[in-house]
């Protein structure tokens, strides 16, 4: 897991979180395991959390919202546990209660919330509407895609973006942002929506992708999961997010993981078991 880069260096600010770590200490509330915090998150989701392999070869997980899951756990006083999850099953964990927090790249929607609390938002990011390179003059709306195959990742917003502007075309939802990029690239799908800085970041690795434009969403910015009831929890987490952004550290979160990320022969991003071995799927009928 990625430790904390950056310490505070000015004496009001080490103040400050002082105060927000013994307030958050003193909070009530319980975790799935005692001493513990425990995150579902899914690796595939550049900058926000992927594989990054170190000088000894071994793959660690990185990205900004491993940072600040570190930082949470860190100023609770608790060890952080992470559990890499495809991303349809976070909520189901945090939902049967096999997890404290789900992190990755949530948008708090309404439809969500019904079910789930949320945090408040740690970072404010967009959606994106993606294409090969090589098709980046071939389209001008999204009615040029009736008919054609446009990706989106199962059980995200994407998804659900992907319903709304383009419902003629073939939606074709796929379990790892990875492989929705690589069909992308190998002319499979003719679209797919991407979270925005996903997407750039993708961009920024395979120049054979081409981010076409932005896509309008009302609720642009990432949130962190936890099961209804729990709100000592959400409290002490909301207070490490306010922290967070007051001294800084959430932009040097985001610019460390930004740097990782763009590592391309050093990053993965999907499933790992314990041996750092890619995880296979499932085979289906």
């Amino acid at each position: 897991m990625m430790k904390k880069w950056i310490a505070l260096s000015m004496t009001a600010a080490m103040v400050l979180s002082m105060g927000m770590i013994s307030s958050a200490e003193d909070a009530s509330f319980n975790t799935v395991a005692e001493g513990k915090l425990t995150i579902g998150t899914s690796p595939d989701f550049a900058p926000y959390e992927f594989y990054h392999i170190d000088e000894n070869g071994t793959p660690q997980l990185a990205g900004f919202d491993i940072a600040l899951a570190q930082r949470i756990a860190d100023d609770l006083g608790l060890e952080l546990k992470v559990v890499p999850i495809d991303f349809g099953g976070i909520l189901t964990e945090l939902q049967s209660g096999n997890i404290d927090l789900g992190i990755s790249g949530f948008s708090p929607t309404p439809e969500r919330a019904e079910t789930f609390d949320f945090s408040d938002l740690y970072y404010t990011g967009g959606q994106a509407f993606c294409v090969a390179m090589e098709n980046k003059d071939a389209f001008s709306s999204y009615e040029d895609f009736a008919g054609l195959s446009v990706g989106a990742q199962t059980g995200s917003i994407q998804y659900g973006l992907a319903e709304e502007n383009t419902p003629d075309a073939n939606i074709v939802g796929l379990t790892k942002v990875t492989d929705i990029v690589m069909e992308l690239i190998n002319g499979t799908l003719d679209g797919a929506f991407i979270e925005k800085d996903v997407a750039l970041q993708y961009a920024k690795n395979y120049p054979d992708l081409c981010v076409l434009w932005d896509v309008e969403f009302d609720s642009e910015g990432s949130a962190i999961a936890l099961k209804k009831g729990n709100e000592g929890l959400l409290d002490a987490v909301n207070g490490v997010i306010a922290q967070a952004l007051e001294d800084g550290s959430m932009g040097e979160y985001i610019e460390e993981a930004q740097a990782l990320a763009s590592d391309e022969e050093n990053t993965y991003e999907g499933m790992l078991d314990a041996n750092g071995e890619v995880v296979q799927e499932a085979e289906t009928e």
